[in-house]
């Protein structure tokens, strides 16, 4: 793998990985751009013991460009994107509107019984290829083991930023997730603190330890592999199975045969059987019912400080597409409540997915 990392016209930092040496990597961005905006505000639920960030700037990001506007394919004579290259394999480069940065920020909250503070921490979009019609489930099992050998590039990086507790890489894919850029990209978050999900999974590890001595990921992952009724696929190094207390209608979690703690410590076999598994799963999920799935690909992986004994490497997979026509919405069950009703029985889920 070849590493290039540049500047782009506001100073926000684009790093090229490339599976040999490629042209166009010292083309310079010379567009106008604005300052960067200030980072996030981040705001304590003291009643959910939840951080909220509060990035008003991100309401001003850009929102489905036609294929011919698009900033995340390479530029061309007469148009500049955010990519200066002609071409490139897999580009990461800082959010133009982050959730999280290091820019400075004028705290705002005035009167709240919560702590206020500034989001510090980094965004990062990563495009997976410069073909805008492409999709993650066409990418060749060389490209997908490209893409993770950035993402835990990255992971690295992030990691190391001063204040980043927890580094989430993820995809969305669909206009019913609610995608802003129809382009094949994902993002990387840089948190400035746990997340609520994470603590939570964390929390009934370590009880399940004081149990049972136990990791309770791996001895999830054994239940399903012995069960093998709601395993999807599985190969030497990963076994993709829908979980039995299954939230969303298809949801189908992939774990390496392996306990390790994020994606910087997975072996280089273990990536590069990663993709031909993973985009068989995405395949099967497109072939449900012969529509594009919507869906959101999350890397769970451990915090850079805390819980890494306890921690083990996954990634969650999941549609809100119910049946042909249909989604499943966050009604008053689950989103006031946080009470999930699921539609379609796991093991009936596992068993089309299958077939």
């Amino acid at each position: 793998m070849r590493r290039t990392a540049t500047r782009l016209a506001d100073d926000r930092e684009l790093i090229y990985f490339d599976r040999d040496g490629a042209a166009g990597r010292g083309v310079r961005d010379t567009r106008e751009l604005p300052p960067r905006p200030p980072a996030s505000e981040m705001r304590h639920d003291p009643i959910l013991d939840e951080w909220v960030a509060v990035a008003g700037h991100r309401q001003t990001r850009t929102f489905l460009p036609p294929a011919d506007q698009c900033p995340l394919c390479p530029s061309a004579p007469g148009r500049q994107t955010e990519i200066p290259a002609p071409g490139y394999d897999v580009v990461v480069f800082e959010n133009r509107f982050p959730s999280f940065s290091t820019e400075p920020v004028e705290l705002s909250a005035t009167g709240a019984l919560g702590e206020v503070r500034a989001g510090t921490g980094r965004c990062e979009v990563v495009c997976f290829t410069d073909d805008h019609d492409s999709s993650f489930s066409a990418l060749s099992p060389e490209q997908v083991s490209l893409v993770m050998a950035a993402w835990a590039d990255r992971t690295t990086e992030l990691a190391a930023i001063p204040g980043v507790e927890q580094v989430f890489c993820f995809e969305n894919r669909g206009a019913e997730i609610g995608i802003t850029l129809h382009h094949p990209h994902g993002q990387i978050y840089g948190y400035p603190y746990v997340t609520p999900r994470t603590r939570r999974m964390l929390a009934s590890a370590e009880r399940h330890r004081e149990r049972t001595g136990g990791n309770l990921f791996a001895d999830v992952l054994a239940a399903e592999r012995r069960a093998r009724v709601r395993v999807v696929a599985a190969d030497e190094h990963w076994t993709a199975f829908v979980p039995a207390a299954a939230r969303w209608p298809f949801e189908v979690h992939i774990y390496p045969n392996r306990q390790v703690p994020d994606l910087p410590a997975l072996t280089d076999a273990e990536r590069d059987s990663f993709g031909p598994l993973y985009t068989g799963v995405l395949r099967r999920l497109d072939a449900m019912f012969d529509v594009a799935m919507p869906y959101i690909a999350a890397w769970h992986q451990a915090p850079v400080r805390t819980g890494r004994d306890l921690s083990y490497l996954h990634l969650e997979l999941f549609s809100v597409r119910r049946a042909p026509g249909k989604l499943k919405y966050l009604a008053g069950s689950e989103s006031a409540m946080g009470a999930f009703v699921n539609d379609v029985r796991p093991e009936e889920a596992a068993r089309m997915l299958r077939g």
